[in-house]
């Protein structure tokens, strides 16, 4: 009797395991535009706004709250953040977004997106507050590699970040200023393990309430021309 007890045990633990783990549950009132069609293929002229967005699983998470549109991602101790699960590109493709700044005083936006097979983050308002960098180069982050530099944000106001991924460029604006534009080729791209439950294509925020909206991905139909080298 005992040996059958064990058995149907092992059994029952065998079979949980088999079991795929529970979804999170769909972030309702927070989209993505983007233009991918049926079959992964970007469509021209044409955009689609899609759910898709769910609560990274970040130990110590704040809380995620939807406001008009908006996801607040509340401080946290350490990281608060989404993460997207819908239709994805991983080279020839543009992302942009809105963040501020709310409470605290450290990162608002780590923006976590795919080159190629390998993830990356641009990293906006970092180490203390004014650093803005990808991490990572060469397993350099984003305050000690060539991408590093500082910049003064304002509280509760809003900034508009683009980063551009070509085969051979990573590019990042903030506003109308440029301020990324490293070249990849024979470079070793990776992110920080803090941010592995961002991936893919995941937001978030370090002990700083921040707040995100209007989130767009364009898949480009034709690539773009990619800066020179010697510029």
């Amino acid at each position: 009797m005992k040996l059958l007890s064990c058995f149907l045990l092992v059994c029952a633990l065998v079979g949980a395991a088999d079991e795929p783990l529970e979804k999170p549950p769909v972030l309702e009132g927070f989209t993505l535009e983007h233009n991918i069609g049926k079959d992964n293929v970007p469509v021209d002229g044409k955009t689609t706004e899609a759910a898709g967005w769910v609560e990274s699983d970040f130990d110590g998470k704040g809380e995620v709250k939807i406001e008009n549109e908006t996801a607040i991602l509340g401080k946290g101790n350490d990281m608060t953040g989404i993460r997207w699960t819908g239709p994805l590109a991983k080279m020839n493709y543009e992302i942009s977004l809105e963040a501020k700044r709310v409470e605290g005083s450290d990162f608002f936006c780590g923006l976590t997106f795919p080159y190629g097979d390998a993830p990356c983050s641009f990293i906006v308002g970092g180490w203390g507050g004014t650093v803005v960098g990808i991490s990572s180069l060469d397993y350099q982050d984003a305050y000690n590699n060539e991408t590093c530099q500082f910049r003064k944000f304002e509280p509760n106001k809003w900034y508009t970040i683009r980063v551009r991924v070509t085969p051979h460029w990573i590019q990042a604006w903030i506003d109308d200023d440029q301020l990324v534009k490293v070249k990849t080729t024979e470079r070793e791209i990776g992110i920080r393990s803090e941010v592995e439950k961002s991936r893919p294509l995941g937001i978030a925020t370090w002990r700083t309430t921040g707040a995100i909206r209007n989130v767009n991905l364009n898949v480009y139909t034709t690539p773009p021309e990619e800066p020179k080298d010697e510029e």
